[in-house]
């Protein structure tokens, strides 16, 4: 038994429902599928098939063997467009989503340096504070800060920036500098709509303890760049990714607070659907990415 065709065989049998549907995708007869995956079965000594006239589904053993099989394959798969990629010529257009503030600042000169190196690719951007599914709305790509979103996803890291909490020094003259997470209770804060629960901050002291503070204010809204603009024309608090908030730190409109406290920092991934069957376009894309911002140190507010 090719233990690899077989594992194969039974992953397509397993993604398209049933042993004919599988066949026909493989060019096997139904016959062939059926015994590659009995065979299969034999040979780990477990079913991994509940079988009926009308569709087949996992069993225990065969859920736990799929998720590992799938990667295995991809894993492989991966392996051999890396050997073959220096034949690859990238073409066609990747359909990319992020956020507004992340885009503008960092990824911008990225599509615009990666279509220098290669003409042939395009690019359709769509700009989003919400978490895109990237399989049902037909992305190939999204770049997310924070959480992936989903556990049916592939995530490579990008980098990290945290959060930073700041207000403006005209508001901090008029309203005082919260010393603790908690003075942020008596404080106009300005909230997030994608900042998950949006009226509790969450901060953490030297001992590594948690310090959740239940905020409110008088501006709330689905775009950090407004509120931090808000913030640096004086109408509070703000807790910001501090790629967000750095041009007006380091110009002096907003002024870093409770630094000490400071929240984990905050990964920024690149997320795909799956590795399996990735194109060599977001591939080398994605390549690209973790090379150009390998030197972004925190996309910090230093």
């Amino acid at each position: 038994m090719d233990r690899f065709s077989a594992i194969r065989i039974f992953a397509q049998v397993v993604e398209s429902g049933s042993f004919a549907k599988a066949a026909a995708r493989l060019g096997l007869s139904t016959t062939a599928t059926s015994r590659h995956v009995a065979e299969l079965e034999a040979h780990l000594q477990t079913r991994l098939l509940n079988r009926t006239t009308r569709r087949v589904s996992l069993t225990e053993n065969g859920q736990a063997f799929y998720g590992r099989a799938v990667q295995i394959l991809a894993d492989l798969e991966e392996a051999e467009q890396e050997a073959a990629r220096a034949a690859v010529v990238p073409r066609g257009t990747i359909k990319l989503t992020t956020s507004h503030a992340f885009a503008v600042r960092h990824v911008a000169g990225a599509i615009a340096a990666f279509l220098a190196r290669h003409p042939e690719v395009k690019f359709d951007v769509s700009l989003s504070e919400r978490i895109v599914d990237l399989v049902d709305e037909g992305f190939d790509l999204g770049i997310r800060i924070g959480g992936t979103g989903s556990e049916n996803i592939v995530a490579r890291p990008l980098g990290e920036t945290r959060l930073v909490a700041c207000a403006s020094p005209d508001y901090l003259a008029r309203r005082g500098t919260p010393r603790s997470p908690e003075d942020l209770e008596g404080h106009n804060c300005l909230t997030y709509e994608y900042l998950a629960p949006r009226n509790l901050w969450r901060f953490r002291d030297a001992a590594g303890h948690e310090r959740a503070v239940r905020v409110s204010g008088a501006l709330h809204a689905n775009s950090g760049d407004l509120i931090a603009q808000a913030a640096a024309h004086g109408a509070g608090v703000v807790l910001e990714p501090a790629f967000v908030v750095a041009a007006d730190v380091r110009a002096g409109r907003l002024v870093p607070l409770l630094q000490e406290f400071a929240p984990p920092p905050l990964p920024v991934y690149a997320v795909y659907p799956s590795r399996k069957h990735l194109s060599a376009k977001v591939r080398l894309f994605v390549d690209f990415l973790v090379q150009s911002f390998a030197g972004t140190r925190d996309w910090d507010v230093a």
